[in-house]
C-alpha cells in the first residue's frame, strides 16, 4: 500500500468522522453524572473498571458525597466500603478525597475548567481532565484515548503508535477540534458494537472501505495491537 500523505490521511479522517457522527449520534460519555464534579469522580472511579460498575454506586456516593465540600469530609474508611466494588479501592478513595479537598481549598469548591488545574488534582491525568473538559465544560483541549480509541485509531490507520498520548496527537493533528470529543465517543460505540478486538465485523461496518485493516478483502493490513497472531517462521506450516 503506498504511503498515504497528510492531506489525504486528513481527508479520510474527516470522512471516517463523518460515517461514526451518522452512525451513532447519540453516542456520549456512558458515565452517569449530574454535575461536572459528579463526572470528575465517576472518571477517577472508572479506571481499570467498567462504567457500568461505577453507575451503580454512584446513586449511593452522591446522595451521601454530593459535592465536593461534602466529599472532603468523607474519611479514608468510609469511602473505601463505598467504592470497593471498583476495584484498587483504597487509593481510589484516597484521591477522590484529596481531589475533594483540592477542589475546595483552590478552587472554592467548583470543579476548574482548565487542563492544568485539572491535572493538578490527586488521581486525575490527561485522559480524565479530557473527560471533563470535553463533555460537561464542551471545550476540549484534545481527545480521550481509552482502550477503544486506541486499539480502533490503530486499526484505521489514524495512528501507527501505541502510546496514548502520541495517539491523541495524531487525532488532533487530523481532525478539527469540534470533531475531537463525539469522536472519542463514537469510537467507542463503534468498537463495543462493531470492531471487536479479536472478532471484528468487517462485513457490516460502514467505515469498511476506509479502513485498511479490514479482513475481508485480499492484502488486507494485519489487524494492529495486543491480540495480533504471531506469523509462523518462514519454511514451517501449523
Amino acid at each position: 500500500m503506498p504511503k498515504e500523505t497528510k492531506t489525504k490521511l486528513r481527508e479520510r479522517a474527516a470522512a471516517i468522522a463523518a460515517i461514526l457522527a451518522e452512525e451513532y449520534p447519540e453516542a456520549t460519555t456512558a458515565l452517569d453524572h449530574k454535575s461536572a464534579f459528579e463526572l470528575l469522580i465517576a472518571t477517577i472511579l472508572a479506571a481499570q473498571c467498567t462504567d457500568a460498575r461505577v453507575n451503580q454506586i454512584s446513586p449511593a456516593l452522591f446522595s451521601r458525597w454530593p459535592d465536593a465540600r461534602a466529599m472532603a469530609t468523607a474519611t479514608q474508611a468510609e469511602m473505601e466500603v463505598a467504592v470497593k466494588s471498583t476495584g484498587f479501592f483504597r487509593n481510589k478513595a484516597k484521591n477522590v478525597i484529596a481531589a475533594a479537598k483540592r477542589i475546595v481549598e483552590r478552587h472554592a469548591g467548583e470543579v476548574p475548567a482548565s487542563m492544568e488545574d485539572l491535572t493538578a488534582l490527586p488521581g486525575v491525568a490527561r485522559k480524565t481532565a479530557n473527560v471533563v473538559l470535553g463533555s460537561w465544560f464542551r471545550a476540549p483541549v484534545g481527545v480521550v484515548v481509552d482502550t477503544h480509541c486506541q486499539r480502533l485509531s490503530r486499526r484505521l490507520a489514524l495512528s501507527r503508535h501505541d502510546d496514548p498520548v502520541r495517539i491523541e496527537r495524531d487525532l488532533m493533528d487530523v481532525l478539527p477540534p469540534a470533531s475531537w470529543t463525539p469522536f472519542a465517543h463514537q469510537l467507542v460505540f463503534h468498537g463495543r458494537r462493531v470492531c471487536a478486538s479479536q472478532t471484528p465485523r468487517c462485513a457490516m461496518c460502514k467505515l469498511r472501505e476506509l479502513c485498511p485493516s479490514r479482513q475481508d478483502v485480499k492484502g488486507a493490513r494485519a489487524l494492529p495491537g495486543k491480540y495480533d497472531e504471531k506469523p509462523a517462521p518462514r519454511g514451517r506450516t501449523s
